[in-house]
């Protein structure tokens, strides 16, 4: 009796294991998908930084889908969302970088990425035409589709990107 219910417990706990492994299988294959995803995003912003850092200058381009949502988390005048890459470029990035003497770099790069997320926090330097230093710190949480970016959640010291705004006059249509 005893050997026999011993067989019996056996039997039930490789039956157990063999029903926790075939519910876990599904969750196994997603969670690999999901790594691989991740894989394929970090590489794909994080050349688009090295890119960028090296003075290229089509990050937006390479990195943006053209219709993608990007919302400057905050208060103020800057903050807000803009629907697609023209027009990010033409009420955002332009504005500050007519400001600018040369354009602005990142400096520092951290980026972590979960699937279609990818997180980014760098630090970005440059010097405005009236030549005080200009540096911010940024976190961007991108959500990715096919290698780009579709939604932006970007978080930065908006006081310090208004005041660039506010304290140096942009150049005129005539000037170069």
């Amino acid at each position: 009796m005893m050997s026999s219910l011993s067989s019996y417990v056996r039997a039930g706990i490789v039956g157990w294991t063999m029903l926790t492994f075939c519910a876990l299988l599904p969750h196994a294959a997603t969670a690999s998908e999901n790594a691989d995803i991740a894989t394929g995003n970090k590489r794909v912003v994080t050349e688009a930084f090295d890119r960028w850092a090296a003075g290229g200058t089509t990050f937006f381009n390479d990195l943006l889908a053209p219709d993608v949502v990007w919302t400057v988390e905050g208060s103020g005048p800057n903050a807000g969302t803009h629907r697609g890459r023209d027009a990010l470029i033409e009420r955002a990035v332009r504005p500050l970088a007519a400001r600018l003497s040369d354009p602005i770099k990142p400096v520092s790069t951290r980026i972590w990425a979960d699937g279609e997320h990818v997180i980014v926090n760098w630090e970005g330097a440059a010097r405005a035409r009236d030549g005080l230093a200009y540096t911010n710190r940024y976190v961007w949480i991108m959500r990715m589709q096919d290698g780009k970016a579709v939604e932006v959640n970007a978080f930065l010291d908006l006081a310090r990107f208004d005041d660039v705004l506010r304290r140096v006059p942009a150049p005129s249509s005539s000037q170069p």
